[in-house]
């Protein structure tokens, strides 16, 4: 039994020695980033390979989700309901999505403005859910387009850039 602890304590070390277990052996990019979905199919797993089950499906394009490790090719993703899982680096986009989000105290509708000022003039109210594109974010407001809208929300009713986060 104690040598059979010592092989596994051996190959451990020689694991950790390697960089074998670093999380961030990957692209060199920050760790945490919001990408998005690139796939109407990305099977999230429950380890960074294809020897994992498939804990779940994504199945619509576009989705903004969370890297919070990397390991190779494998991106460990987090979505707004905080669940966790891996998926294939070639699944996912740099391209910066967001949806409303509801708010703190309700889930009202997020005022969508002309220009990045409260008293600027409404152009729509957008549910809590509507996907749309980051254009850019100045920290406090993000341009944010979509199918049928165009304009300025504040940023802290979108999920999928972090507070106070410039985005060019």
């Amino acid at each position: 039994m104690t040598s059979v602890l010592t092989a596994l304590a051996l190959a451990a070390m020689a694991g950790a020695a390697s960089g074998a277990n670093d999380p961030n052996d990957g692209s060199g990019l920050p760790v945490p980033r919001f990408v998005s979905l690139k796939s109407d199919h990305v099977n999230v797993r429950g380890g960074p390979n294809k020897d994992h089950d498939v804990a779940w499906v994504y199945t619509r394009p576009g989705l903004p989700v969370e890297i919070t490790a990397e390991y190779e090719n494998w991106r460990r993703i987090r979505d707004w309901d905080g669940a966790e899982g891996w998926v294939y680096h070639s699944l996912l986009s740099g391209k910066r999505t967001a949806f409303v989000a509801k708010s703190k105290t309700a889930s009202a509708p997020a005022a969508l403005r002309e220009s990045a000022d409260p008293a600027s003039p409404l152009k729509a109210m957008l549910e809590p859910g509507v996907l749309g594109t980051v254009k850019r974010c100045s920290g406090r407001w993000c341009r944010f387009l979509g199918n049928g809208f165009d304009g300025w929300i504040e940023q802290d009713r979108l999920w999928g850039v972090y507070p106070n986060e410039k985005v060019e």
